[in-house]
């Protein structure tokens, strides 16, 4: 039996597709320069499926305390998974770096149009049963702010937002969508607001025939591949992320025009490795094909980042402002639990000498594996290599988020339902597309901000979902936010 084509993983000594050690040999080059013992530790490592978090902690703490060498340390990451995940094509594997070089065939190209209103709609939020717009979206953004579910500068791109309803008129932006079926992602308003839209998804007429009525009800153009020798129609449209990758690219560059690409494809296990790699390819020949490029991604906060020093003495401060009460029965707690439950989320702060102090939020989930950290890491590595290399990036962490993907997991579900008892927002996905929707038009229509070190482009306009405000590590709490939901759910 032939193997399917496109990414995979490598052969291991039984011959079999291996995860576990490619994955730590990628995440150790990306921590050799920075700190050669912590890197060793990686590659030693004998349970990484339950370890790895520790070892995500060590990266991103040498990041932090070593601002000037990040984007090395990105670069050497990604050139560790491209070298490590070979490209199958016609039974042969080839390096990802050479596939991309030589697409095999070419695609039609199909443009679907939209038939609505011709003016961009109004840009309004659902949250909780209600559609807020104008003050009532103001004052909802304020209250978000204040009670920590967003960093400021997320609050304030959404009020720039609502002082400016022209922006939301996209007619001169090209916009890729990797992954445009996307249940978190913003096609339904990018739909509305006049965009020239170029989708990417799996050549599935169920799917393509969402997409073609969502552009049909607004006033976009989508433009989509089409394998040769098919219908020129939009349920023939689509092309494989995993397996179409040097022809999405080599399509995409075919089309002479400046081209802003945001990352939103999701699969699961280790397949979410695969695609974001797919997508890195993509976006990694884009931008060497044009200066234009821009790059867009909508990251997990469930995972652990580096934040800056008021953020983390918040964490701290509310730690240690807990009431007597509180302190007690999590003492009783934390004993039973062998120490795990109630941890305290950042206890020391990171001195990065003139770039200022930094702590660590590790919101890591363990139960979602190192294989989505590792996807989730790809995508952070490319946008700060991207932004070094003079691209424009979007970069927004969306809180997390009811979707279907994410549920399906029963111990998130319930824990999603209990995380309002920790002051936890979770979000819809209407929600959430619509707050990333609005985020991305602020980033295309604003100047791109200076940074003196580098990560604060992963964290500067986050919404976490009050997460990383948390006093407790999450996951140290994860199971009490279960068992409340799974009590709310009966």
């Amino acid at each position: 039996m032939s193997e399917a084509p496109g990414l995979q993983w490598p052969l291991d000594a039984k011959g079999k597709r291996s995860t576990g050690a490619p994955g730590q040999r990628i995440v150790a080059a990306a921590l050799r320069g920075l700190d050669a013992t912590a890197a060793d530790a990686v590659t030693a490592e004998r349970d990484w499926r339950h370890a790895y978090p520790a070892h995500w902690l060590a990266l991103v703490q040498a990041q932090a305390a070593r601002p000037v060498g990040v984007v090395a340390s990105a670069r050497a990451g990604l050139t560790a998974a491209w070298s490590e995940l070979p490209f199958v094509r016609a039974g042969k594997a080839l390096s990802l770096a050479d596939a991309m070089r030589a697409p095999q065939r070419r695609f039609q190209t199909l443009q679907l149009h939209g038939s609505g209103d011709a003016a961009p709609a109004p840009w309004t939020v659902p949250h909780q049963g209600r559609e807020l717009s104008g003050d009532a979206l103001a004052r909802q953004i304020d209250r978000w702010e204040k009670a920590g579910v967003c960093e400021a500068a997320h609050a304030s791109a959404l009020r720039d937002c609502l002082a400016h309803p022209e922006w939301f008129d996209l007619s001169d932006q090209h916009l890729v969508l990797l992954g445009a079926g996307s249940e978190a992602g913003p096609l339904a308003w990018l739909a509305k607001w006049r965009a020239n839209l170029v989708g990417i998804d799996l050549a599935r007429a169920a799917t393509w025939k969402r997409i073609a009525a969502t552009v049909a009800a607004g006033n976009a153009t989508l433009t989509a591949p089409v394998a040769q020798g098919q219908p020129l129609d939009a349920a023939h449209a689509g092309a494989d992320l995993l397996a179409d990758t040097p022809e999405i690219a080599a399509w995409l560059a075919s089309l002479g025009q400046p081209l802003s690409i945001a990352n939103l494809a999701y699969l699961d296990g280790e397949r979410h490795v695969r695609v974001s790699l797919a997508m890195d390819a993509i976006s990694a020949t884009l931008c060497a094909a044009d200066a234009r490029t821009q790059l867009a991604y909508m990251a997990t906060p469930t995972d652990v980042f580096a934040v800056p020093e008021e953020l983390a003495r918040d964490v701290m401060r509310r730690y240690a402002e807990r009431g007597v009460v509180k302190k007690l029965a999590q003492f009783g707690a934390r004993l039973s639990s062998g120490g795990r439950g109630f941890a305290p989320h950042i206890e020391t702060l990171i001195d990065a000498g003139d770039f200022g102090h930094w702590g660590l939020v590790d919101a890591l989930v363990v139960e979602q594996g190192p294989n989505y950290a590792m996807a989730k890491r790809l995508q952070q590595w490319r946008a700060l290599v991207a932004r070094a290399d003079g691209h424009r990036v979007a970069f927004n962490v969306a809180p997390s988020t009811t979707t279907a993907s994410v549920v399906s997991n029963p111990l998130l579900a319930a824990g999603f339902r209990g995380a309002k008892a920790f002051g936890v927002e979770v979000f819809a996905p209407a929600t959430t597309n619509a707050l990333m929707a609005a985020m991305w038009v602020h980033q295309l229509r604003t100047a791109p901000r200076d940074f003196a070190h580098p990560l604060k482009l992963l964290v500067h306009t986050a919404n976490h979902g009050g997460l990383w405000r948390l006093p407790y590590r999450p996951r140290s709490v994860l199971p009490m936010a279960a068992l409340l939901g799974f009590v709310k759910r009966r």
